[in-house]
């Protein structure tokens, strides 16, 4: 089978009747944008639909999103049943998601969690991170911890404890530490590959259907800081 992932350019960490899990590249589209790029759920049904010789239109549903130049772990549902349950427990913060981040300017404290408000402008497509409330600013609140350190950088585990649009980029840019290759916030250069250096480590959810306690990790992309960075962590 893992040439049939390879064809269909997927790496699958996990797979059943209800839920595919795959470890994202920062290439991948979770959802279609304006590029029109294919799809990380284009590629899953094309890959469904060989691997079982399934007749008409596979169902791939997306349950949560994670930036493109980020790569990682996602969780795809292969029912409706199990994506309406899945979708429930995201929005009930019943999903435990962490991610692994490489900055090169480290945090004054190797462990904190933050607190701001979360400006999202549309047009910039980009979030503003604030001490105070604004009007229509969202609270967002993360936890990181200091797990690795190289001659140049450092590595971060944060655990996000709501789920905005671009917060663990915004917040640890607010506290000076962009991540690497993240030019959108502050960044000094990309990365090779176009990506930046945010990886979704792992995620942790009761089975929506069988209801049993999952643990899935994605190993860190193929890149000689990255292999370094996990090598050293705590």
């Amino acid at each position: 089978m893992l040439d049939l992932q390879k064809k269909y350019g997927i790496t699958v960490l996990y797979e059943d009747n209800h839920l595919i899990v795959v470890n994202k590249t920062c290439s991948d589209l979770v959802q279609g944008d304006k590029t029109g790029d294919e799809t990380l759920p284009d590629k899953i049904k094309a890959y469904l639909k060989e691997k079982y010789d399934k007749p008409g239109n596979v169902f791939c549903g997306v349950t949560h999103r994670l930036d493109r130049p980020t790569s990682g772990v996602v969780v795809f549902a292969r029912t409706s049943k199990a994506l309406g349950r899945m979708n429930e427990m995201f929005s009930k913060h019943e999903v435990k998601k962490t991610y692994w981040a490489i900055v090169k300017n480290a945090p004054k404290e190797l462990s904190a969690t933050l607190y701001h408000f979360l400006l999202r402008n549309e047009k910039q497509n980009k979030s503003y991170a604030y001490e105070v409330k604004k009007s229509s600013a969202k609270e967002a609140i993360l936890s990181y911890e200091t797990i690795a350190k190289s001659d140049n950088y450092t590595l971060l585990s944060v655990d996000l404890q709501t789920g905005r649009h671009h917060q663990i980029r915004c917040q640890l840019a607010k506290i000076g530490s962009p991540i690497k290759g993240d030019l959108k916030y502050g960044a000094k250069r990309s990365n090779p590959d176009g990506g930046i250096s945010l990886h979704a480590r792992s995620v942790e959810f009761l089975h929506p259907v069988i209801k049993q306690l999952l643990t899935i990790v994605a190993p860190v992309p193929n890149e000689p800081l990255w292999k370094e960075m996990e090598n050293k962590a705590i």
